[in-house]
């Protein structure tokens, strides 16, 4: 791994990415009806929720790639 720190946040991207389907099927959060905005509040949970869906969606892959 690069020590480049333009590359690493590329790759922390790209791994973000890639695991958006499955962090996203972990949040179970529903879609925003068209039209409608969220508060700041509600934004901030959908924000955390994503951010804990993550951890266990890279958590999943380790532990399946043993």
């Amino acid at each position: 791994m690069s020590s480049d720190p333009n590359q690493i946040a590329q790759q922390k991207m790209q791994e973000f990415l890639r695991l958006l389907p499955i962090t996203s099927e972990i949040a179970g959060l529903p879609r925003a009806e068209p039209g409608k905005f969220l508060t700041e509040g509600q934004l901030e949970v959908r924000v955390q929720s994503l951010k804990n869906a993550f951890k266990l969606a890279k958590q999943l892959l380790r532990e399946i790639g043993q």
